[in-house]
C-alpha cells in the first residue's frame, strides 16, 4: 500500500466532492498555503482532452514541492475512466498507462497524489493497479431499484441533518425521503431549505436541534423524479385521478417511460392497497398512527406476514402499507385485486404491443380511479 495515494470515487457526485475536498485540506500543510494543492480540473470532452489532463497530472506529480515539505496533487471530478466513448478511446488509454507505470513506480516523497472521480470501470488494469497500491473510497448513490433503499437513505438523512442542527420525526424522515430521492446534492439543497425556514430556533438558546414534521416538509420539498413517484401514488390512493394523470404527463414529458412509470408508481401504490385492505378486513387493524400499525403488524404470527415486502434488515417494510391503510377505505378488495390483474395486463400490452404506451397508461389509471 502507498501511504501517498489517495482515490475516492463513485456515481454520488456530492458526498465524493466532500469527501475529498475534506481529504486535500487534511493532507495540505497548514503554512503551505497556495503552493500546497494543486488542482487539477478532470471533466474532459473528449479523448484529446482526457490526455492532456492525465499529462499535467503526471507533471504535477513527478515536480517536487518548491519550497520542500508537502504537497498535495488533487485530479479532481475526473469523468474519464469509466466505460465511455473517452474513457474507451486510444488516446486516453495511452495516457492512463503512463499513470499507471508512474503509480506502479512510486510517488517521489513529499507528495500526496489524490484523485476523486465519478466513477471507474473496475476491468481495466488502472483500477486493478489503484486497487492494490490504496484503499479506494467509494460512494455510490443508493439503488432505489432495490427492497429496502428507503432505511439506506433515511440513515444517510439523519446523518446530514446533523450538521444543520435538524432532526426529523419518524414520518418526516420518510416523507422526506420519498420526495428529496436518494441524490445528495438534492437533500442537501432541501435541508439547507429547511433550515433557512425555521431560522435560528433550537431549544430557546438557537443552539439544539430543530424537529422537523411532515408538514414542514409537505410544504417545502420540491419534487424529484423520486417525489413525483410518489405523488402518483398518492393521488391514486385518494382516487385523484386528474392529479395522477397530470403527474403522469409531467414524467412522460421529462423522458421516463411508460413502462417506468408503471412499475414504480402504479403497481407498488396498488399492491400496498391491496395488502393493507387484506389486512384490515382480516385481522381488524385500527391503529391511528404509524407506530401503533407498525406494532400491531409486528405481532401478527409470521405466516400472516411472509408475503409483504421487506427491508434491508429483514424487517417489514410498514410505512408504504401504512400510508395505503389511510386509503384503502375508498377501494373494495375485489376492485383492489381486479385492479393488480389490470397492471399485469398493462405491462403485457406495454412491452408486446405498438398501442401508444402513454394512452395505455392512463387507460389503466381511468380504470382504476373511476
Amino acid at each position: 500500500m502507498s501511504p501517498n495515494l489517495h482515490a475516492i470515487i463513485g456515481s454520488d457526485e456530492a458526498r465524493v466532492a466532500e469527501a475529498a475536498l475534506a481529504l486535500a485540506e487534511k493532507l495540505t500543510p497548514a503554512d503551505a498555503g497556495e503552493f500546497g494543492t494543486e488542482i487539477i480540473n478532470g471533466v474532459a470532452d473528449n479523448a484529446d482532452h482526457a490526455a492532456k489532463t492525465v499529462s499535467e497530472t503526471i507533471q504535477a506529480i513527478q515536480t517536487l514541492p518548491f519550497f520542500g515539505g508537502v504537497k498535495v496533487v488533487w485530479l479532481k471530478n475526473a469523468n474519464f475512466f469509466t466505460d465511455s466513448v473517452t474513457g474507451n478511446a486510444a488516446a486516453t488509454q495511452e495516457a492512463i498507462e503512463n499513470l499507471t507505470a508512474l503509480l506502479k513506480e512510486g510517488i517521489p516523497e513529499g507528495v500526496h497524489f489524490l484523485l476523486s472521480a465519478s466513477g471507474m470501470d473496475k476491468r481495466r488494469a488502472f483500477y486493478k493497479t489503484l486497487n492494490k497500491l490504496t484503499k479506494i473510497a467509494v460512494f455510490d448513490r443508493l439503488d432505489t431499484s432495490r427492497p429496502g433503499w428507503e432505511s439506506d437513505v433515511m440513515g444517510l438523512v439523519a446523518q446530514r441533518a446533523k450538521k444543520y442542527r435538524l432532526s426529523f420525526d419518524r414520518e418526516a424522515l420518510e416523507f422526506f425521503v420519498m420526495l428529496a430521492g436518494e441524490d445528495s446534492r438534492q437533500i442537501d439543497a432541501e435541508l439547507e431549505k429547511l433550515d433557512l425556514y425555521l431560522g435560528p430556533g433550537g431549544n430557546g438558546n438557537g443552539e439544539g436541534p430543530r424537529e422537523i414534521t411532515s408538514e414542514h416538509v409537505r410544504k417545502l420539498v420540491a419534487q424529484s423524479r423520486a417525489g413525483i413517484v410518489f405523488e402518483i401514488g398518492d393521488a391514486i390512493g385518494k382516487r385523484r385521478l386528474r392529479l395522477a394523470l397530470e403527474r403522469v404527463d409531467q414524467l412522460i414529458y421529462h423522458g421516463e417511460s411508460a413502462i417506468g412509470i408503471l412499475l414504480a408508481a402504479v403497481v407498488p401504490k396498488v399492491r400496498s392497497l391491496l395488502l393493507a385492505k387484506d389486512l384490515l378486513e382480516r385481522h381488524h387493524i385500527r391503529a391511528r398512527n404509524y407506530r401503533g400499525f407498525e406494532g400491531e403488524l409486528n405481532r401478527l404470527p409470521d405466516t400472516e406476514t411472509a408475503h409483504l415486502p421487506r427491508k434491508k434488515d429483514g424487517g417489514i417494510s410498514c410505512y408504504p402499507i401504512y400510508l395505503a391503510s389511510q386509503e384503502c377505505g375508498r377501494f373494495k378488495l375485489a376492485r383492489l385485486r381486479r385492479g393488480l390483474e389490470e397492471c399485469l395486463d398493462a405491462n403485457v400490452r406495454l412491452v408486446t404491443t405498438q398501442l401508444d404506451s402513454k394512452l395505455v397508461l392512463e387507460q389503466l389509471l381511468i380504470r382504476l380511479l373511476t
